[in-house]
């Protein structure tokens, strides 16, 4: 299992910290009764820090007019929106939510451009909540090919701390490759041309580059 570039810092600081609190449970706890409970605790949290921060193996799907979803997910928000920031016009925006058990690396949607970055400041609102989207602190991103544009934020949610994009404008980026992290609870809004033959529905379970998303049309 690979482990994103921006966990370890994390995992060695739990892990130093959980293996210190163990020995002093061991040390100073004679009763059984309390202290295996309490290590058992500590060993499943350093597994799931661990785990929470594994980039996974998938398989892309071909076509160069595809938009593949940038995280795994729950579709939360399928809707015709106006984007006011940067396309400014109405679009298909489709949000993916992240509960702590998804994979929260970020994936590029679509291989071409990046034409715009922004990273805003904000609250921290549970991530699946509307307002969640302008006030919450985010990151937007544009992407430009030649089948269209695709505008995404990357959202944090209540427990989220800390947004990693790596995003550039100018440069070219592969559909399916690393684009950011999003740590703990999280939320991404997608929008997408309202001529986009969008393939996902509300409610539906997606898989970051593998689940496609919708399918451009245009130039």
């Amino acid at each position: 299992m690979r482990i994103h570039r921006g966990g370890w810092r994390i995992i060695l600081c739990v892990w130093a910290t959980c293996i210190l609190l163990i020995w002093m449970i061991l040390h100073f706890i004679s009763c059984l009764y309390v202290s295996f409970p309490i290590v058992a605790l500590l060993l499943f949290f350093m597994g799931f820090v661990t785990f929470f921060f594994r980039i996974p193996s998938r398989v892309r799907p071909e076509g160069e007019n595809l938009v593949t979803a940038v995280a795994d997910g729950e579709i939360v928000v399928l809707d015709r929106v106006y984007e006011p920031e940067y396309l400014k016009r109405d679009c298909m925006q489709v949000s993916i939510y992240m509960d702590f058990f998804n994979v929260h690396v970020n994936f590029w949607p679509i291989s071409g451009e990046v034409t715009y970055y922004k990273y805003h400041p904000g609250r921290y609102f549970l991530a699946f909540l509307p307002k969640a989207s302008e006030l919450n602190e985010h990151t937007s991103v544009s992407m430009k090919n030649g089948s269209g544009e695709v505008f995404f934020k990357q959202l944090a949610g209540t427990f989220c701390r800390r947004i990693e994009c790596y995003a550039e404008p100018g440069h070219e980026e592969i559909r399916g490759e690393q684009c950011g992290i999003i740590k703990f609870g999280s939320r991404i809004d997608m929008y997408l041309p309202l001529d986009a033959d969008i393939k996902v529905e509300l409610g539906q379970e997606v898989r970051a580059c593998e689940t496609v998303i919708a399918e451009l049309n245009g130039k």
